[in-house]
């Protein structure tokens, strides 16, 4: 193999996402954890994600750069989840709404 193609190669068998763990308000139950998952899952640069309801954390590993985990944050936010150390009183009455849609998916 010769040139871009050995280099493509290289790539995928080095290959390894990133991986950015986020704290967040508001997180109460798995009708939360639903309506995030699904949110993140709509970008198409994210592999996977995992909730933890009791860490109130997010667990996002991706293909992208730090512009991409800034965009991860804006995303959680407009849910009602925003970072640990900037919520509103408009993020937690958000936040209730995507949990209670969160429940019925």
């Amino acid at each position: 193999m010769q040139g871009p193609l050995r280099a493509s190669v290289f790539q995928l068998l080095t290959y390894k996402p990133m991986k950015t763990i986020i704290k967040i308000e508001n997180l109460k139950c798995h009708g939360c954890a639903n309506t995030i998952t699904k949110g993140m899952e709509k970008f198409n640069e994210v592999e996977q994600v995992n909730v933890n309801v009791e860490d109130s954390t997010v667990e996002i590993s991706f293909e992208g750069t730090d512009e991409t985990i800034t965009m991860f944050k804006n995303k959680l936010s407009k849910l009602g989840y925003p970072e640990a150390g900037h919520n509103t009183g408009f993020s937690v009455a958000k936040s209730y709404v995507s949990c209670a849609i969160g429940r019925i998916n």
